[in-house]
Parts: C-alpha cells; sequence; structure tokens
C-alpha cells in the first residue's frame, strides 16, 4: 500500500469520525481525540437514558468484522462471542439507541470506504502483478453435458 493512499484513507477515516461527533459549532476543527471524546460522551448519555441489551451482530468479512470490533473498543464496549459460534459473530453489551444513532451508521460509512480501498488496492496488485485483465469471469448461459455435474474442486 502507498503511504499517501493510506494517509488519505487515514483522513476520511477521521473526517466521518467528525461527523458522527457532531460538532458543537460550525467552525470547529476537532482533533480525532476530541471527536472521540464527544462520540463517548454520547454513548454516555444513551446508556443513561436506556438500558444496555446483549446485541448480536453479523459480519459477512474478516475486515468488515475487524473494522467492527476496532469500533466497539474506541468507545470502550467489549466485543465477545459465545463458544461454538460463528467467527462471523460479534456480541456486545450497548444502547440500542447507540447502535441505530451513531454505531452502525458510522460503521457502514467507514465499511464502505474500507472496501473500496481494499478493491481498488487488490485490482492495483492484480493488473500489475498477475495479468492486466483483472475484470470479473465472463457469465455464459447454462447449457451442454460438459456442464452437468463437472466442477473444479478447490
Amino acid at each position: 500500500m502507498r503511504d499517501d493512499e493510506e494517509a488519505r484513507l487515514i483522513e476520511k477515516l477521521r473526517k466521518i469520525e467528525a461527523l458522527f461527533a457532531r460538532p458543537g459549532t460550525p467552525g470547529e476543527k476537532a482533533a480525532a481525540g476530541d471527536a472521540l471524546k464527544r462520540l463517548r460522551e454520547r454513548l454516555q448519555h444513551f446508556e443513561r437514558a436506556e438500558r444496555l441489551v446483549e446485541m448480536r451482530f453479523t459480519l459477512g468479512d474478516t475486515w468488515s468484522r475487524l473494522l467492527f470490533v476496532a469500533l466497539l473498543r474506541r468507545y470502550g464496549l467489549e466485543p465477545y462471542r459465545y463458544a461454538r459460534q460463528r467467527r462471523t459473530t460479534v456480541m456486545a453489551r450497548v444502547a440500542p439507541s447507540f447502535v441505530h444513532q451513531v454505531l452502525w451508521p458510522e460503521f457502514q460509512q467507514l465499511n464502505s470506504m474500507l472496501r473500496s480501498h481494499l478493491h481498488a488496492v487488490t485490482m492495483r496488485v492484480i493488473t500489475q502483478a498477475i495479468h492486466r485483465n483483472g475484470s470479473e469471469a465472463e457469465e455464459r448461459p447454462r447449457g451442454g453435458a460438459a456442464w452437468a455435474g463437472e466442477r473444479a474442486r478447490g
């Protein structure tokens, strides 16, 4: 990953964080630490207003799960899973309003940005190191005897 691309991604992530912290004044240029402090204060407000409930989150891929777990920890929440739960499952005791108004919308924006970045990096590596055509496989209609029952095993 190139340093300038990584720096731009980090800056974008910080801007999203500041958006969810709801700055107090329009001209405020809060540092990342100030934004985090405001987010934690909002979390405390939600926790005082309603009881914490155990919530289950299912995240489809490793990158999304790692990002979500990091967000929970950032807000002082403890992610966990029970024995025999899938690795895609993350549990947390949290105020539902905080999840719906702050945590999940922020996660969705950050996850979208992270996925776009990972896709761009993957495509660049594929086209530069593997093959210049990194497009998806062609879609063809089913048919013919060769298709019936013949599949590559991974």
